[in-house]
């Protein structure tokens, strides 16, 4: 059948083995050295490895595979005990797959395991079983559902008469739109910030834009990875950039930001201090 499944680029795999550790499914494993996927029904093609990955190796593609099979799958897990199984429970959750997380919780009743304790959903489930709302099953987490508009939000010492004065000092923002050459990144401290943090964090510049260079884009969506470790690589070697302030958010397709920037710094060679912040989706500083 036509379906989604990863794909494994094993010239760019270093054979971390990060993926297969976090794989619950089994679908992935390290023969001689590097990630393979080693069973089509094992994979799902939701592509949760992905974010794992450090070093994008990772992609997924749309070809003929085997079908997909739960009851495959949980014979797999299940040897690996109750963690395991609560990961896999989970990520079927997460990325919206209920009717394979039923078949799984009907494979460990007619087997007689123990369900563990997870997020299954319920609480956002009518009697009936139909989902209530958006934030029950919302997708892989970065893109999960979530509503605060009913949660009372703080605001400064003067309420809704507070101004906060901008702090940017440049234009453009977007990574693919920066010039490296361009005055505001000589001896800066640079601030690098995926795209949802300002929305989330309600200081953003008094905490973190005050005073630097800025760069903006989006691990998840914008598809340049080389282009942009290219970029960065020339922002950091044609200017003395004195200090890098990573900003992302707390889900997994903003970590991935991490490895671009360390790759850039590879490639120029440079020491550069890097300050790692994560921003939970309530925009809590973690």
């Amino acid at each position: 059948m036509l379906r989604d499944i990863i794909k494994i680029d094993q010239d760019l795999c270093t054979g971390c083995g990060i993926c297969a550790t976090g794989c619950p499914e089994g679908a992935i494993q390290m023969i001689d050295g590097k990630a393979r996927l080693v069973g089509e029904l094992f994979c799902d093609g939701l592509g949760a490895c992905i974010g794992d990955c450090p070093e994008g190796a990772i992609s997924v593609e749309k070809r003929e595979a085997e079908p997909y099979d739960e009851m495959r799958v949980m014979d797999n897990v299940v040897p690996h005990g109750q963690n395991t199984i609560k990961a896999h429970l989970e990520h079927l959750i997460h990325h919206d797959q209920q009717d394979y997380h039923d078949q799984a919780i009907e494979y460990l009743k007619d087997h007689g395991i123990n369900i563990p304790e997870h997020d299954d959903g319920l609480s956002d489930r009518s009697d009936d079983g139909e989902c209530t709302s958006a934030s029950a099953l919302g997708g892989c987490p970065g893109t999960r559902a979530l509503d605060f508009s009913g949660e009372e939000q703080e605001s400064g010492a003067l309420g809704e008469a507070l101004v906060v004065k901008s702090q940017l000092r440049q234009w453009p923002v977007q990574l693919k739109l920066l010039n490296p050459e361009a005055s505001y990144f000589k001896n800066a401290d640079l601030v690098i910030v995926m795209d949802c943090v300002p929305f989330a964090h309600g200081n953003f510049h008094q905490e973190f834009l005050k005073g630097k260079a800025l760069i903006m884009f989006c691990p998840k969506l914008d598809p340049y990875r080389d282009e942009y470790i290219a970029k960065i690589a020339a922002i950091f070697e044609r200017n003395n950039i004195k200090s890098i302030q990573l900003v992302h958010m707390q889900v997994p397709c903003c970590f991935g930001a991490r490895m671009l920037v360390d790759e850039a710094l590879k490639r120029t060679g440079k020491d550069i201090p890097v300050e790692d912040v994560t921003i939970s989706i309530r925009g809590d500083v973690l």
